[in-house]
């Protein structure tokens, strides 16, 4: 019988969510030591950092990915540009994506207005400043995962992306934690957390 081992990730900015070598780029395996058999559950886009559960339990993933079982997933996303409070309605309400090539209203979300930027880790390399073009924070919450979902939602709205950084998926949150940090949990932790 297989040993399932069940762990959580703050993945670093400029890492590819998977083990496998390419060229130039960074992967979870410049990252971290996990058993050969562990596997990101999900992704987490490249330029994206924050929350990623890797197991060798094959029920994790459905348990995670199906949309019937619509797990929050909050993010902290710095945008550019002050943020209106029409573009954060826009978001809650739901805006159109392409997903796949075709057009996508996306779910209600939540969305709240950071009054200043939150306490997380520094980026390397950082975001480039500009002094005369202010930035902004807002903590979105979907209950969806498209590709690229939160970056197209928010350059819908006219603000895009700068930074983005999953916080949190059902009740596990990394808040305090650092780029690189790897923790490993039981299913029994892992599951009344989703």
């Amino acid at each position: 019988m297989p040993m399932f081992k069940y762990f959580a990730l703050y993945k670093p900015y400029e890492v590819l969510s998977q083990f496998s070598p390419e060229i130039n780029k960074r992967t979870l395996k410049d990252c971290i030591q996990v058993p050969s058999d562990v596997y990101p559950v999900g992704r987490l886009d490249y330029d994206s950092e924050g929350l990623l559960i890797l197991t060798n339990d094959p029920t994790i993933n459905a348990a995670i990915l199906h949309p019937s079982n619509a797990h929050e997933r909050s993010y902290l996303v710095q945008v550019d540009g002050q943020i209106t409070n029409d573009a954060v309605a826009r978001l809650e309400k739901g805006v159109i994506i392409n997903v796949d090539g075709k057009s996508y209203k996306t779910r209600p979300a939540r969305v709240q207005l950071l009054e200043a930027p939150p306490e997380v880790p520094d980026r390397y390399p950082p975001i480039r400043f500009r002094k005369n073009i202010p930035t902004s924070w807002i903590k979105l919450t979907l209950k969806e995962g498209k590709n690229r979902q939160v970056r197209k939602m928010t350059a819908a709205t006219g603000f895009p992306t700068l930074r983005l950084i999953r916080m949190s998926i059902g009740k596990l949150d990394i808040t305090g934690w650092q780029p690189g940090e790897l923790r490993q949990f039981s299913k029994q932790e892992l599951l009344s957390w989703l």
